[in-house]
């Protein structure tokens, strides 16, 4: 008589591989744990944004610019450089006119001088191509708001546009901030002015000697402004002069020429702080 299997019994080949899947299913369920315990337990990695390069060229007006991060460090104005070295700085304003602007390129390069400019908004939109000429040969460009205007009859409110205003001009040509540094037109500025344009991002550049080369049309001539930069030759001095007269362009070789004999080095804002 063949014996009947009960309905509870189980073969041994049946229990090998039960107890097989059943250490399968604890092998997974243990990966499982750990995969999750191990990603809910990993710190956050940071990852660093990408680092915004200036853009020169042709090609900066169709990118959209970095944000600057440079900001004004002091409220102080700046009158001189630092004046235990022999060396001066050379700054020329760009607002109106730029008669002399392509001469001052030629005459900084011969001489290998980083130059100095505070440019106005309107500069920027009038001479594009100057702009990017100035940005080309390695010179600083800092703001000289956008409209020229005398800024202690300004409010704070726009005294923040026009230098906003600029900067963003600036931008759109050559893809740069000019911050941190600001000259006020006509030299017009207070404690109020110098407070707003801080609030800004910004310090105040004024001057330790003014060329009086934007006088020519009031008749003052090239000799005139030559002994007047030369008779204020100093360490740490800072002139003044500007883009928009002819006067500039035709005495700056000399100029040059005269305080590099006298051992003095001709320098940048930046390189001479």
């Amino acid at each position: 008589m063949t014996k009947q299997k009960s309905f509870f019994h189980i073969s041994h080949s049946t229990e090998t591989r039960l107890g097989i899947f059943i250490i399968a299913l604890l092998v997974i369920s243990w990966g499982v744990y750990k995969i999750e315990h191990t990603v809910s337990s990993t710190p956050a990695i940071s990852v660093p944004a990408p680092i915004a390069l200036p853009i020169t060229g042709t090609q900066a007006a169709s990118v959209v610019p970095a944000v600057s991060v440079i900001q004004a460090v002091s409220q102080k104005e700046i009158v001189y450089a630092d004046k235990t070295k022999k060396q001066v700085v050379f700054t020329f304003d760009g607002g109106a006119g730029a008669q002399s602007t392509e001469e001052i390129l030629r005459i900084l390069a011969k001489h290998h001088v980083k130059g100095t400019f505070f440019l106005t908004g309107k500069f920027i939109e009038t001479y594009p191509a100057l702009v990017k000429s100035i940005r080309q040969a390695g010179h600083e460009i800092f703001n000289h708001t956008y409209s020229h205007p005398y800024l202690t009859k300004s409010s704070d409110e726009n005294i923040g546009i026009e230098l906003r205003t600029m900067e963003q001009r600036l931008k759109d040509v050559i893809g740069i901030s000019p911050k941190p540094y600001f000259r006020p037109p006509y030299g017009d500025r207070d404690a109020r002015v110098l407070a707003a344009a801080f609030k800004e991002g910004y310090q105040s550049v004024y001057w330790s000697t003014d060329a009086l080369d934007w006088k020519e049309t009031s008749g003052i001539t090239g000799a005139e402004v030559t002994k007047r930069i030369l008779s204020n030759l100093t360490p740490g001095a800072i002139y003044l002069m500007h883009l928009g007269d002819t006067i500039t362009g035709a005495i700056l070789d000399d100029v040059f020429t005269v305080i590099e004999s006298k051992g003095y080095a001709i320098v940048s804002l930046t390189e001479a702080l």
